[in-house]
């Protein structure tokens, strides 16, 4: 296994890094497409669409959809970022409330549904961040790994608080400190490497943080939705690694949610 992980991330590692970073405009919008609609396809599984080919469906829908936006330009960025900002606070009603409120989001047009407001605001901040500037793109991305790199290391040497056992066990509450911890101290260099000034540095920090939660939340639907549908990986496209999901399902709700507050603070 660790074998296949290593492979594996040899040659997706580099192809993230050149899509993400290397392409610009239309090439760019059609990578960060390709990966939101492997993700849709994954969904469509979590949704409780068992066949493979049904699956396509769906993705079809969500395709037209970002095909629309982007033909309308960049007056279209704003409400797929709201939409995906109202549906993360009912992804969050949900999460603190498993199983009890299982009943309401178990049908498979409702976890359809989430997956509209949770992939295609992925999307859409994605560009928006892209044209941006690089540096912002940069940002969400090292957030979001230092995060997950600050709750590991710090769960596993002092986490003792449940998180969110019925969803995820392993996760503590300490190992969310950790992930802050990590995430304010990026904060505070890109604003020094940015010179973004007092207020600048301030609402990057309280951006920051708010984002670092989002991550965290983004980390827990998913496995809510594994652990409803019974598998442990969303697919295996990436041998050793899961599926898509499984390598972006922080990013699904770090991403729009900075988006956002970046137009609006930053």
């Amino acid at each position: 296994m660790l074998r296949q992980r290593i492979i594996t991330a040899a040659w997706l590692a580099p192809l993230a890094l050149f899509g993400l970073f290397g392409l610009q405009g239309t090439g760019f919008g059609l990578f960060t497409a390709a990966i939101v609609l492997l993700g849709a396809w994954e969904w469509a599984n979590l949704a409780g669409i068992a066949s493979p080919a049904r699956r396509l469906l769906p993705v079809a829908g969500l395709a037209l959809l970002m095909a629309l936006c982007w033909s309308t330009g960049v007056a279209w960025a704003a409400w797929p970022l709201w939409l995906g900002a109202l549906g993360w606070l009912a992804n969050l009603y949900w999460v603190t409330g498993y199983p009890e409120r299982l009943e309401q989001w178990q049908s498979t047009t409702m976890r359809l549904a989430m997956g509209l407001w949770v992939l295609l605001p992925t999307w859409v901040g994605f560009n928006v961040l892209h044209d941006s500037g690089a540096a912002w793109l940069l940002f969400v991305l090292l957030l979001v790994w230092g995060a997950d790199i600050g709750a590991y290391f710090v769960g596993r040497a002092l986490g003792r608080h449940k998180l969110a056992p019925s969803v995820s066990p392993g996760k503590t509450w300490e190992g969310v400190a950790g992930g802050l911890a990590v995430t304010a101290v990026l904060a505070v260099v890109f604003a020094t490497w940015l010179e973004l000034g007092l207020a600048g540095g301030l609402a990057l920090l309280a951006a920051t943080l708010v984002v670092t939660l989002a991550s965290v939340l983004g980390d827990l639907l998913e496995s809510m939705l594994k652990r409803h549908r019974g598998i442990k990986d969303s697919s295996r496209l990436l041998p050793g690694h899961g599926g898509v999901l499984d390598r972006v399902d922080s990013l699904t709700a770090a991403v729009p949610l900075f988006a956002l507050l970046h137009g609006g603070l930053l």
